[in-house]
């Protein structure tokens, strides 16, 4: 057998007749081979008897109704449900449909196929979706809420967009839904379905293999739900997935979540911002083992300040109060996505030197009962998505009273990620600062050590505070007659 073949074996097949009627056929082995660019589908029995064949081109039209079943309508000829016997062997057929077909959904348009390649991945390991599920206030978070606005969930389709594990279908089911299509593109989508087998639910979730711009849902769905946010929201572009799967959502139906708001502050940190400059400045040297290596500390400053980075702050390191950008999932175009341009303001509330702006994000579950949030600011619990600071080149010094203003545009680039160029400036002057960044290539800073507060925010005397907690605690500790507590240790 040919290396471009592929066998698939107890393989099932039914003619669905005009009239609606279905007739067995038996089944085999379904057999595709590839020559020179074209695929023969050949479906023979165990007596080498041929069922079915045909040309796997454009001219065939593929509806896939379950995670192991397709229906294969032939011009001129029948329609065709044809049965896989496992969803290893539908990954692989839908896999070669997909080549075959040729046919570039808005993923692959908008996608490198290397970024794709790595990302699906990435997600493929049980090791990353255990660091997602593990976060306790993400997972929570998602179950209460669909748990709290059950009525949006009770009896109704939904589809769950970049499944995963299967954890959100699951909670959908815990919430009364019908059934649940969970549609998965890495190779996680084997596990999930596992999970749904094991935990005996395949008659209400349905997990399907493969991109959601290229995958067919045979019905409208009432929710949708989905996982879609990167760092600053928008790193890793699957929310225009999440938005791109409204072509299934029925008219009324609702979205898990249903908007995000992004935030954004300037910041003051001497610490963060020396320690990047401090980076470059190792290509600083002249002798380095003999090499002169210094012609290449422009360079190394120029990466350094164009990762941003990820880590958690105090919150007193802002310099003026938060705005936001936000998007409404039921409303805004995928198109909206490519270029992200958000204007800013910011009346200046503590006289320091600004080094960049923070960022965090915040999204709501609007149900029909309550709204819930799931936040990552800086004053919540912490989550995986941690937050995100954006360094200047050239910090400006601004006082209280003074409006710091400019934009921030976010290109979004076929890495799955975003070109981000921040501009601002202190209004009324000639003071501007400039820089671009890559949000593909982040500064993971996060340590799990909660941030200490920043320095001169200190209004009382630590020392002399300790000493007053001691005098407390030994006042508290003297009994009502005034008789010393025995110590323990010579009792």
């Amino acid at each position: 057998m040919s290396s471009h073949d592929s066998t698939f074996r107890n393989v099932s097949i039914k003619r669905v007749n005009e009239d609606s009627s279905v007739m067995e056929m038996g089944s085999g082995t379904f057999l595709v081979k590839r020559v020179i660019g074209c695929f023969t589908c050949y479906l023979q029995n165990d007596q080498k008897e041929a069922l079915l064949n045909f040309n796997l081109d454009d001219t065939i039209e593929f509806f896939r109704n379950d995670a192991h079943c397709y229906f294969i309508h032939i011009q001129e000829d029948a329609t065709y449900m044809v049965k896989l016997s496992n969803l290893e062997d539908n990954n692989r057929f839908y896999q070669l449909i997909s080549v075959a077909k040729s046919k570039e959904s808005m993923f692959t348009q908008r996608t490198e196929l290397a970024s794709a390649k790595q990302y699906f991945q990435f997600y493929g390991y049980l090791s990353q979706q255990q660091n997602m599920m593990q976060d306790f206030i993400r997972t929570s978070t998602y179950q209460n809420a669909m748990l709290q606005n059950y009525p949006d969930f009770q009896d109704k389709i939904v589809l769950d967009v970049g499944a995963g594990s299967g954890i959100l279908s699951f909670f959908a089911i815990q919430a009364g839904a019908r059934r649940v299509y969970a549609v998965e593109a890495s190779s996680m989508a084997q596990h999930c379905d596992e999970l749904v087998r094991k935990n005996n639910l395949s008659d209400k979730i349905i997990v399907m293999y493969g991109k959601i711009e290229e995958v067919d849902i045979p019905e409208d769905v009432d929710t949708i739900i989905s996982e879609p946010m990167g760092y600053m929201l928008y790193n890793e572009r699957m929310l225009e997935s999440f938005v791109h799967a409204r072509k299934f959502l029925k008219e009324g139906g609702n979205m898990f979540p249903t908007k995000g708001d992004l935030y954004l502050a300037p910041f003051t940190d001497e610490a963060l911002y020396m320690e990047q400059y401090s980076k470059a400045n190792f290509w600083y040297q002249q002798s380095f083992y003999g090499v002169d290596i210094s012609h290449l500390r422009e360079q190394a400053f120029e990466e350094y300040f164009k990762q941003p980075v990820v880590d958690t702050f105090d919150i007193r390191i802002l310099t003026a109060k938060p705005i936001k950008h936000n998007a409404n999932f039921l409303t805004v175009r995928e198109s909206d996505f490519e270029e992200i341009s958000i204007p800013f303001q910011f009346q200046i509330e503590t006289t320091a030197m600004i080094h960049g702006l923070a960022f965090w994000f915040e999204v709501a579950f609007i149900g029909s009962l309550k709204t819930v949030w799931l936040s990552t600011s800086p004053t919540q619990q912490l989550t995986h998505w941690y937050q995100v600071r954006c360094l200047l080149k050239c910090p400006i010094f601004a006082k209280v009273g003074q409006v710091v203003a400019g934009r921030l545009v976010m290109k979004a680039t076929m890495r799955q990620s975003y070109d981000m160029e921040l501009d601002l400036g202190i209004q009324g002057s000639s003071v501007r600062s400039y820089n671009t960044l890559d949000l593909k290539n982040p500064y993971f800073r996060y340590t799990g050590i909660a941030p200490t507060p920043p320095p001169g925010t200190t209004y009382v005397s630590p020392t002399e505070s300790y000493i007053n907690s001691i005098v407390a605690a030994q006042q508290m500790s003297v009994p009502v007659n005034n008789q010393p507590i025995p110590d323990a240790l010579n009792m």
